[in-house]
């Protein structure tokens, strides 16, 4: 099949949508499909990819945005359209942000009540909300393509918020690279990484992956941290991704936690940081479903998340990982965090994670989309 993607931003290291895409691109091609990718800008990394890039340039307007796109793609000789959200031009839809609608509902929770009737009034007449509404009113309104939900997190908001059909949605969870992220890299990787951060032998020490600091809830995992510093246990905080860590750096510090927290900003490869951690934490206040919760799974680490984010279905609380339920409750991740401290308990989830992460593999992933495609060319044959 001649399969086009489209998505903002084509670059595997900017975040779990890019990195997914360029990973599931990378499947089509291996499957022998012949693929396209519009986006905004590729990454020099994507070169090695068989792929077809065109690039649209960078678009200030989200509308003028899906627009460009859509003269794009009806130029190209196509069998199928899989947008990540970007535009509306599609054939499968699959909102790697999840629903907007939903997201501004849960970013509303970090602001005083007093603060919240006011955003909401800004939401309704701000030029950059508007854009989104016309951009969402035009990717859910076309009752004839089929939606993907990354989660049933996902898929409730899409009916709730958007008023998708059910029978139009398609619940996959996002597939591991089981290979690439695995226990097996803590041999070559796990003391250099630790010794290079100066990490103490007997330090338990808890990753967190994330670029949009506020919205993964990094504040919390900080207040968290200060809270078993201040008991003096023997924890390390390693922050990985984002940037304009500043604000961050500056609370972690007020809440007695400045010396066990290591901002590492953006990493080429987060392997060994996965490989060097011994528990992964994610307090997110929303997050359709995040890439890194199965990565540490993957990797062996019993994750540490909340009920707002859609991998937090595939957990078992307190078996494979901890399941929050308010991402703003530093006292409870604290808790769920000190529980980890006992290595069998660590151990044992750890491997239980692992094997979850096994019975959802990148391969998996693929075959469903794949499916949803023969579905939808099956749909245009019976018409």
């Amino acid at each position: 099949m001649e399969i086009g993607l489209v998505i903002d931003y084509f670059d595997p290291h900017r975040g779990g949508a890019e990195h997914w895409t360029y990973q599931f691109a990378r499947c089509l091609r291996a499957g022998g499909h012949t693929v396209h990718v519009i986006t905004q800008s590729a990454a020099p990394t994507t070169a090695s990819l068989d792929v077809h890039v065109h690039s649209l340039g960078r678009m200030a307007s989200r509308v003028r945005r899906a627009e460009a796109a859509e003269i794009l793609l009806c130029r190209l000789p196509l069998d199928l359209v899989h947008d990540m959200g970007m535009g509306w031009y599609c054939d499968v839809l699959q909102s790697e942000d999840g629903s907007r609608w939903a997201q501004w509902e849960r970013k509303l929770q970090l602001l005083p009540r007093y603060l919240r009737p006011i955003k909401r009034w800004l939401m309704r007449w701000l030029p950059r909300y508007r854009e989104f509404r016309e951009l969402m009113c035009r990717q859910f309104g076309d009752p004839r393509r089929i939606v993907v939900a990354v989660s049933r997190m996902c898929a409730g908001d899409y009916v709730r918020y958007h008023r998708v059909s059910p029978y139009r949605i398609r619940v996959v969870y996002h597939g591991t690279d089981i290979h690439r992220f695995s226990p097996d890299h803590r041999t070559p990787w796990r003391q250099p990484i630790r010794s290079q951060l100066g990490i103490r032998p007997n330090e338990v020490v808890y990753l967190f992956v994330g670029h949009d600091y506020l919205r993964k809830g990094l504040s919390t995992a900080l207040r968290a941290t200060g809270r078993l510093v201040r008991e003096g246990l023997p924890v390390r905080l390693l922050v990985v991704g984002g940037r304009g860590s500043r604000r961050y750096q500056t609370l972690a510090r007020w809440v007695g936690a400045g010396k066990a927290v290591c901002f590492l900003g953006r990493v080429e490869d987060p392997v060994p940081y996965y490989a060097a951690s011994d528990v992964f934490v994610l307090p997110t206040f929303y997050d359709p479903c995040s890439l890194s919760v199965t990565e540490a799974a993957a990797s062996g680490l019993p994750p540490v998340t909340t009920r707002w984010n859609g991998a937090s279905e595939l957990l078992s609380d307190g078996v494979d990982g901890f399941v929050l339920s308010d991402p703003a409750d530093d006292a409870a991740l604290a808790d769920r965090m000190a529980r980890l401290l006992d290595p069998r308990l660590r151990e044992r989830m750890g491997q239980a994670a692992r094997l979850l992460a096994l019975k959802y593999p990148l391969q998996r992933n693929y075959d469903e989309i794949l499916a949803i495609y023969r579905e939808i060319r099956s749909r245009r044959k019976a018409a």
